[in-house]
């Protein structure tokens, strides 16, 4: 099913092939029938008017729907951009160590998050997903020392600012 997804163009090709044939085949009815009467015209028409109508809703809703979900979609990847680049920035707080430790980790974090929003194959999301939820770990890991061995508002800040960079993946 996905394959078929992925090529809009054939889609709109073999849509636009279906509608056409359609058409004709409607055609062709229509020639072989004959003429309607004034009254199955003035009914005709009355449906055409509710199916157009109908069909307009759909295509407003449907587009309606698919605008909110880009938005959300975009105010998503743009959370999770600005609590890496906090947390980036707050791996100052922590002793040097760790600090360097946890940049290195961010930036490899950074590009598994990249692979995983241009990637379209099932089998590399899983590899991403799997190496994502390694990398978390080890974030987490790498930040937890500090705190446990510092228990600051310092390190704290640190800590939250890492929790919120795990809670955005999702």
């Amino acid at each position: 099913m996905s394959l078929i997804l992925d090529r809009p163009l054939l889609i709109f090709i073999v849509s636009l092939l279906a509608q056409w044939l359609a058409a004709y085949i409607g055609d062709l009815l229509r020639k072989r029938g004959g003429a309607p009467s004034s009254q199955e015209r003035e009914d005709l028409n009355t449906i055409q008017t509710a199916t157009l109508t109908l069909f307009a809703l759909i295509i407003g809703f449907a587009f309606s729907m698919a605008v909110s979900r880009y938005d959300q979609r975009k105010n998503y990847e743009e959370a999770e951009a600005n609590a890496i680049g906090t947390e980036y920035v707050r791996a100052d707080l922590l002793p040097v160590d760790n600090a360097a430790r946890v940049r290195e980790l961010l930036s490899r974090y950074v590009g598994q998050r990249i692979m995983f929003y241009e990637s379209s194959n099932a089998r590399q999301l899983n590899q991403v997903d799997t190496e994502t939820a390694g990398l978390q770990a080890e974030l987490w890991s790498a930040v937890l020392p500090a705190a446990t061995s510092q228990p600051t508002p310092v390190a704290a800040l640190a800590v939250s600012g890492m929790n919120d960079v795990l809670n955005s993946q999702g």
